[in-house]
């Protein structure tokens, strides 16, 4: 008899310890504190920055390193493509001004040598007039007519029609500059 009083002894103690344990929820008093929005925490310098932070920092960067082009002396705005061989060039024009003495080439585009070797992602295209393309890694070539090669854009002229391009870049050798501002 005595080991079924135990036995109920122990289940009343364990169903006061379970209820404790329960999901219910603690209403707040004048006392307890109450949760605040903490703003977010500053990166150390010394560790390295991600997620949302990186993608400010990116922009920002992107903001003040504007890839900017000359054909001659003249500014002309360019869309520039989103991939790494424009990338490279924007690093390597970072410290300085990029001239490129340009040659014609087939009546249809100008080309000149970039003076080293850029990344490469070349695809068969079918350029148009305004195109701005890496050709073979170390070339860019900048279009006023149309040619079929294997490419890697790079940008495209966008404030010029067919006749002002074919103006600016038909009639002899000229020098693009290319610089970040």
């Amino acid at each position: 008899m005595m080991k079924k009083y135990l036995v109920l002894l122990l289940l009343l103690i364990c169903a006061v310890l379970l209820s404790a344990c329960g999901s219910g929820t603690v209403q707040p008093t004048a006392d307890t504190p109450q949760p605040t929005e903490a703003a977010p925490a500053p990166i150390p310098a010394h560790e390295p920055v991600t997620g949302e932070n990186t993608e400010i920092m990116q922009t920002e960067a992107e903001e003040e390193t504007e890839m900017k082009l000359l054909i001659g002396e003249a500014e002309v705005a360019v869309q520039w493509e989103d991939n790494e061989s424009v990338a490279a060039l924007r690093e390597l024009v970072a410290d300085g001004p990029l001239t490129i003495a340009m040659s014609m080439y087939g009546g249809f585009e100008q080309v000149g040598s970039v003076g080293t070797s850029l990344p490469r992602n070349d695809v068969q295209t079918v350029t148009k007039a305004g195109d701005i393309v890496l050709y073979a890694g170390n070339q860019i070539v900048i279009f006023y007519g149309s040619n079929s090669w294997a490419y890697t854009r790079l940008g495209k002229v966008t404030d010029l029609s067919l006749q002002e391009l074919t103006d600016r870049l038909g009639n002899g050798n000229i020098s693009l500059t290319i610089f970040c501002e």
